[in-house]
């Protein structure tokens, strides 16, 4: 399973700058102008998991394979965008596939950084990029719909769903996000709300970007944005992106060590992912051995043949029984074989739900 992450913003918030701390590399270039990211960016990065590397220590494995996120940066956008204003519109077709948006906003002053709108108002910039997310959506469902019309004098179902899709544009028309729409579990209508891969109904993570005095205590903006994201139930992060861009050509030992002199535990890179997973409800599990460690990405709630399926088809249709042992379990006697003389390795069956850090092993029949 793949987590996908688009980042969008108005021009010069930082956007461009935390997808090069995200990516550990100068990938997207970032300039004290608006639009210097023209062409959409797209990088995989590792999801930080601190038991691959206790898992690494006890089995010796010949490579790990981390669980991965994938970060799509695309160009900002402004006010006006759905009517040709700036390129950031052009590019929203790019993120229509992402599992969720980050939506990151300025909350910081410097006069030598230029806001595309002249002052730094976190209110007013969510306002601007909600309102593009919106028309886009409109557009989009415009669009289908003129094509479902065609079809329906003849497609008894294509006319339920022209009904409901009206009601969907005319909920968004009014201002209303694709997620808030009484009829989107409707079967009719949730598989095409679902292909046409609409902006406003993906799970939002609000990014707050600050200088370097504000990253832990925060600061007048952060609690704006916080009351804006608390409102749309939607959870807020809080990342100096130049600091984070800087700390990426360090070594980890001098990574460590600036970030403690800012009282923090750990990059504010990892809050990020781990807010996506959060709000996206997943989780890992492990599959350990000589050859390879490796975390595979599942929905929380997921029964073992699901889990099976992420690492091949064959295993979910031909599933027989999972055996699993907890982490904790194989931290505690180290190795596969001392879990099962202790008792501790289970034999599960197709109704098991899989729990974080499972480390599994499948047996199938094809």
């Amino acid at each position: 399973m793949a987590l996908s992450i688009g980042i969008v913003g108005l021009p010069n918030v930082g956007k461009s700058t935390l997808f090069n701390a995200l990516t550990k590399a100068q990938n997207a270039q970032a300039a004290n102008y608006p639009f210097c990211t023209i062409e959409p960016n797209k990088a995989t990065v590792p999801v930080p998991d601190e038991r691959l590397a206790v898992l690494e220590e006890l089995v010796h494995p010949q490579k790990t394979v981390q669980a991965t996120v994938d970060f799509i940066d695309i160009a900002g956008l402004v006010r006006g965008a759905s009517q040709g204003e700036g390129l950031g519109n052009q590019f929203l077709g790019n993120i229509r596939d992402c599992s969720a948006i980050l939506e990151v906003v300025r909350c910081f002053d410097d006069d030598n950084i230029t806001h595309v709108d002249g002052s730094v108002n976190p209110a007013r910039d969510v306002e601007t990029i909600e309102l593009e997310l919106l028309i886009a959506d409109s557009q989009t469902v415009s669009r289908r719909l003129e094509r479902l019309k065609k079809i329906a004098k003849a497609d008894k179902d294509a006319r339920g769903a022209v009904s409901l899709l009206e009601k969907l544009l005319q909920h968004l028309m009014d201002g209303h996000s694709a997620s808030s729409f009484s009829g989107k579990d409707d079967d009719a209508i949730a598989g095409i709300m679902k292909e046409m891969g609409l902006l406003t109904a993906k799970t939002k993570i609000f990014c707050a970007n600050v200088n370097e005095d504000s990253l832990t205590s925060g600061n007048s903006y952060v609690q704006e944005l916080r009351e804006i994201a608390a409102s749309q139930g939607a959870e807020t992060v809080i990342v100096c992106a130049r600091l984070e861009e800087e700390l990426q050509g360090l070594s980890d030992a001098d990574q460590k060590e600036i970030l403690s002199s800012y009282d923090i535990t750990r990059s504010s890179l990892e809050n990020v992912i781990q807010a996506g997973y959060k709000a996206l409800g997943l989780q890992s599990y492990f599959t350990v051995g000589d050859k390879e460690n490796k975390a595979w990405t599942i929905s929380i709630g997921w029964k073992a043949p699901q889990a099976a399926g992420v690492i091949h088809t064959d295993f979910e249709k031909g599933f027989i029984r999972a055996e699993v042992i907890s982490y904790e379990d194989f931290i505690a006697h180290k190795t596969e074989a001392a879990c099962r003389t202790a008792g501790v390795l289970r034999t599960e069956g197709k109704e098991y739900v899989v729990r974080d850090g499972d480390i599994m092993h499948f047996l199938f029949n094809v």
